[in-house]
């Protein structure tokens, strides 16, 4: 108990262009800490996709190393209402929109589940999280319905990696995090962010060093009860 004298966090990794994502893989395995993995089939800096088989080596390892995975959609986009007959506006990266019925947004969430199982020969947990944190009450009941319960984060573990680094330079962002965080926060950030220039993630080695010498403890989702 006295090595969690703090707390717990739970860190959560949400997919993004993948660039990072063996340094970051190497940073978790050299702190023993454990994350839980947000999947989407997103586009990679490879030109590949995340949920490609050229990726199933990646997702195995971290398998292997006792992550826990969750859905965070096929296509990564953005749930923006429910519209009056009780569907879900599903808005795509350039504006497209799909309106999707309780089915739809399971199908959507079941492409996931089957690829992830079949790259990897593991299941996802029974969580998910809209891209962007972005639900509505019919996004939510749908997933529900098909046995994903919604996952966010706390306010404090909004790591901001994918906002821009001139008006939000690492240093900042690290001493906001290690200022704000709290027992039972859940934190978020991203396997490398298009935007973002000069990218966040080297900063979570002295953003994990920090929190431990505090005494706080990491746990994989979902929460044990």
């Amino acid at each position: 108990a006295g090595a969690c004298r703090a707390g717990t966090l739970y860190l959560t990794i949400d997919t993004g262009n993948m660039r990072p994502a063996e340094e970051i893989a190497q940073i978790l395995n050299k702190h023993d800490v454990r994350a839980t993995f947000f999947v989407a089939n997103e586009k990679t800096f490879r030109g590949d996709w995340t949920l490609d088989p050229s990726w199933a080596g990646y997702w195995r390892d971290r398998v292997a190393e006792g992550h826990v995975f969750g859905n965070h959609t096929w296509d990564h986009a953005y749930f923006r209402g429910d519209t009056a007959d009780g569907r879900m506006r599903y808005v795509h990266l350039g504006g497209k929109t799909e309106v999707l019925d309780a089915a739809g947004v399971c199908a959507e969430l079941g492409r996931v589940a089957d690829r992830f199982t079949k790259l990897t020969g593991s299941k996802l947990a029974p969580i998910w999280r809209a891209p962007g944190g972005r639900t509505t009450p019919g996004s939510l009941a749908a997933a529900r319905g098909c046995g994903y319960e919604h996952v966010h984060w706390a306010d404090a573990g909004f790591l901001g990696d994918e906002l821009p680094s001139d008006k939000y330079p690492n240093d900042k962002l690290l001493q906001r995090a290690l200022a704000g965080l709290r027992d039972g926060d859940i934190m978020m950030m991203h396997l490398g962010i298009w935007s973002r220039k000069d990218p966040f993630w080297p900063m979570l080695d002295p953003l994990l060093t920090a929190l431990k010498s505090r005494g706080f403890c990491f746990a994989t989702l979902p929460r044990r009860a």
